[in-house]
């Protein structure tokens, strides 16, 4: 009889993983928060100076992260919603199956999850995405963004990190164990 602790397969899920999706769901409300803030006291693209850096406005956002494809004529909404719940569906299955002893990769895959899913809503329910952090340089201007796509790109280095650095202690580990 085989043992069901043992069971492998693609619906094997831990439950100490759920943290991981609490985060998702904390970076989604955070993300939800501060644009309604912006919406709700911010003029459409009036400035608001913060630091000698950057400035609060509220920009409507029809492309992907960082303005991509913002010009592009609206087929771009329906591209960018089917493509953030697709990577959202696997990226939920990939992280319920992370082992216990994981930490940095989940915080990855989380982060971004939880980033897709707060510029999904908005591009769902509005059509577009709220963003209103503007960093700049004297005349030098970084595209406006908001908290998702600030988890998008923390969770994307902590994924490169991951790969480029810890991966191939994990391999070592598990070389060594089986030795």
């Amino acid at each position: 009889m085989p043992n069901p602790q043992n069971k492998k397969g693609l619906f094997q899920f831990y439950p100490h993983n759920i943290i991981w999706l609490g985060l998702s769901v904390l970076t989604i409300l955070v993300d939800q928060w501060t644009k309604y803030i912006a919406s709700t006291h911010l003029n459409y693209a009036d400035p608001v100076p913060v630091l000698p850096f950057l400035n609060w406005t509220l920009l409507h956002n029809t492309g992907a992260a960082f303005s991509f494809l913002s010009d592009a004529g609206g087929w771009q909404r329906y591209l960018f919603t089917g493509l953030a719940g697709i990577v959202s569906i696997v990226f939920i299955f990939w992280l319920m199956r992370m082992p216990k002893n994981s930490i940095v990769l989940p915080a990855a895959i989380a982060l971004i999850l939880g980033g897709a899913l707060g510029n999904l809503i908005d591009r769902m329910y509005l059509g577009y995405v709220v963003d209103f952090i503007h960093v700049f340089y004297q005349d030098k201007h970084f595209p406006a963004f908001n908290i998702a796509d600030s988890a998008i790109t923390l969770g994307t280095i902590l994924l490169l990190i991951d790969t480029f650095f810890l991966e191939k202690h994990r391999i070592q580990r598990a070389e060594s164990k089986n030795d």
